[in-house]
């Protein structure tokens, strides 16, 4: 039970109209603190997945120290009228200015290059469409943040009837996903915070309990939000959604807590709160203690991102429950209406077993859980871009053109023969061919590409391929060569861009790729870049939900076991709240709705309103049986429905604004708390009463 405060007096001040006050201020003050000193602009680095130390990185780290080579940036300019000569004019001052801004190293255009006579240029500068070329730029290490606004300032000054101009290539993506990530922050953020007061006014229809809903929610969303900076978390991929994840466990808190503070009988409103407190206290204990083992158990994953959620969702998870037994009750205590306790036990009726209710729970989750071979844990990096919409065209026309997605191949002779000799030179031109050859490859970047070039210079031609790579491996031509064979002519590195808008799995493709240039007589050292670094996202996000899930689920059976005190019973939860990931996964495997980073943490949050739901419900049997009451589980469910649809309705009407999201991540996400959330409320007031009643009959 919950301990009440000793001293009456300290009762009396917590319930007094200046503690209601100190309520209300100390959300202001936290909304002034947040604003003040917590930078919500999310971070998104280049390698956006991992964290510079994750194992995932020593690849990348690898080739990146044999290899060094910065990122590029892609501008498509296509032309859409005029003639050729002012196209090619436009495409020289475009590339000239493009040159002067900070953070460029170098670029290349067919102002700068010719094209026509050399393998390389007609490949990273030629397109399919012939009224197109590429500007292909090389840049430092600038934050993509900040260098992206200064690309795109030189590009508006040209940007015309006459030519349409797409920035693509690793750090503009970067930037335009941090970009989308920061307006949903801000904007769906609020947006949800307007819907939830809105919808609590309505359900309520009390303004003190609608100011201390919003004063006790604010008040947990700023005190994580500084504990998580204060930690060194900042803003990222996945705690962009932390406003709102946060809400919603404080909310879930506040609805039990109003529930059963207008169901107390006490003498005086301190007395009510002591009620409600108490009646409400283990249910949220129980609840809390599975949200915050369901968090954290993506502290094991070794993606950064997941890890960052983890951290960030124990402190809103722990916070949420501290600020709703200390901030909220000094609102509801001080301000709400009292109102008659209604008395269920009455009018609450029986539960029969209900077979058609059962057998119909069972049918749809056996038949969504078909979906979960479906299941698209990897998708495309386009797919953070909403369809049709013209950022996702243009890019999606630079993907077509020569691919969007960053491979590193390196290779070397199995035999350790120096890769420009006479026997294992022509193996890399085949491995080249083969390479181009592929549907899933768009342009290719070797040795080879180097040579050919470097033979179209006059005399050039007669140089053996070793003098020429030595050349391009000289300071005074910026060492180019060394990006692609190393200094020792050991190992080669291929550069490839691949095609996002091919539907394949990235390791199909990848041992395809591997198993093609075995065939050429080489051994495939290494193969990394953000093409790979997906693969492995993918692989993750689908060993998290597995871990996360069933580690939640093993854990939930232990609480259900001290909270039914009946093992029959805590298998029938178990059992129900099993079906919330199967109906969530299952839904999108059907629908070939893709399961991102962002969006797979959506089913460990339903999972913890499923079991907030349930726990309460669980309880409340309990203690009806304990006061003798001959039907425990529909009294129950008159007691606690209300309060568990209610807040189901509030939550999903808040998820549901995230639809409106022009970033599709954030559309899954709230789709899928949606779906979950809707499960769960099925399973707790439906399936479970029900199959808890035949449980109890047999």
């Amino acid at each position: 039970m919950f301990v009440v405060p000793a001293d009456r007096l300290l009762l009396k001040f917590w319930t007094s109209t200046l503690a209601g006050w100190l309520a209300l201020g100390l959300a202001a003050l936290g909304v002034a603190a947040v604003v003040t000193f917590v930078d919500l602009s999310p971070r998104v680095q280049g390698d956006f997945f991992f964290a510079e130390d994750d194992p995932q990185m020593e690849a990348s780290r690898e080739v990146a120290e044999a290899f060094p080579a910065g990122a590029q940036l892609i501008l498509r300019v296509a032309h859409l009228g005029g003639g050729d000569d002012e196209y090619r004019e436009a495409i020289v001052q475009l590339t000239t200015d493009l040159l002067t801004v900070d953070g460029i190293e170098s670029g290349f255009s067919i102002g700068t290059d010719d094209p026509s006579n050399s393998p390389l240029f007609g490949r990273i500068l030629l397109t399919p469409d012939p009224d197109a070329t590429n500007i292909v730029l090389q840049v430092d290490d600038t934050d993509p943040q900040v260098l992206l606004p200064r690309v795109e300032q030189v590009v508006e000054q040209y940007e015309s009837d006459a030519l349409d101009i797409v920035v693509s290539g690793v750090p503009a993506i970067v930037e335009l996903i941090r970009r989308s990530l920061y307006r949903d922050l801000i904007v769906f953020s609020l947006a949800a915070v307007f819907v939830f007061a809105l919808l609590v006014g309505i359900v309520y229809r009390d303004v003190a309990i609608v100011a201390g809903t919003l004063a006790t929610c604010l008040v947990s969303v700023s005190v994580t939000l500084l504990v998580v900076q204060g930690l060194g978390v900042g803003i990222g991929l996945l705690t962009a959604n932390l406003v709102t994840i946060v809400f919603v466990l404080t909310l879930s808190h506040v609805v039990f807590l109003t529930a059963n503070w207008r169901r107390a009988a006490g003498e005086d409103r301190s007395s009510l709160i002591l009620e409600a407190l108490g009646e409400t206290w283990e249910g949220s204990f129980w609840s809390m203690t599975t949200t915050l083992l369901g968090f954290a158990s993506l502290l094991i994953a070794t993606a950064q991102p997941l890890r960052e959620l983890g951290v960030a969702g124990i402190v809103g998870t722990v916070t949420a429950l501290a600020t709703a037994y200390l901030v909220y009750p000094s609102v509801l205590g001080r301000w709400a209406r009292v109102t008659p306790p209604v008395t269920t036990e009455a009018h609450a009726g029986t539960l029969g077993a209900r077979p058609a209710v059962l057998g119909g729970a069972v049918l749809v989750v056996t038949l969504l859980a078909f979906g979960l071979p479906r299941l698209d844990t990897d998708p495309g990096l386009l797919s953070y871009f909403a369809p049709g919409s013209e950022l996702r065209e243009g890019l999606a026309l630079v993907d077509a053109d020569g691919g969007s997605s960053t491979l590193d191949i390196v290779v070397s002779d199995p035999a350790g023969g120096s890769v420009d000799s006479r026997e294992v030179y022509p193996r890399l031109e085949a491995l080249q061919e083969v390479l181009e050859a592929d549907s899933a490859v768009g342009v290719v970047l070797s040795p080879t590409l180097l040579v050919d070039h470097g033979r179209t210079i006059p005399l050039a031609g007669f140089l053996p391929v070793s003098m020429l790579l030595d050349l391009a491996s000289s300071a005074a031509l910026g060492g180019v060569a060394l990006g692609y064979v190393s200094a020792e002519r050991d190992v080669a590195r291929y550069s490839l861009r691949m095609r996002e808008t091919v539907d394949e799995p990235r390791e199909l493709v990848m041992a395809r790729l591997a198993e093609r240039g075995e065939g050429t007589g080489l051994r495939v050292d290494v193969m990394a870049g953000l093409y790979d670094l997906q693969a492995q996202l993918g692989r993750l996000i689908t060993s998290s939900l597995k871990i996360g899930i069933g580690g939640l689920m093993a854990l939930f059976f232990g609480v259900a076991l001290i909270v039914a005190r009946s093992g029959l019973i805590a298998g029938a939860m178990w059992v129900c709240l099993g079906a919330i990931p199967l109906v969530i996964l299952g839904a999108f495997g059907h629908a070939r709705i893709a399961i991102d980073i962002i969006t797979s943490p959506a089913a460990n949050i339903a999972l913890a309103i499923g079991a907030d739901s349930m726990i309460h419900l669980v309880i409340r049997v309990r203690r009806l049986v304990a006061a003798g009451s001959v039907t425990p589980w529909a009294s129950a469910v008159a007691q606690i429905g209300r309060p568990i649809l209610g807040a189901s309705a509030i939550i999903c009407a808040g998820f549901g604004i995230f639809a409106l999201s022009s970033f599709p991540p954030t559309q899954r996400f709230g789709l899928a708390v949606i779906i979950g959330t809707m499960a769960a409320a099925t399973m707790a007031l439906l399936v479970l009463p029900r199959l808890a009643t035949a449980i109890h009959n047999t």
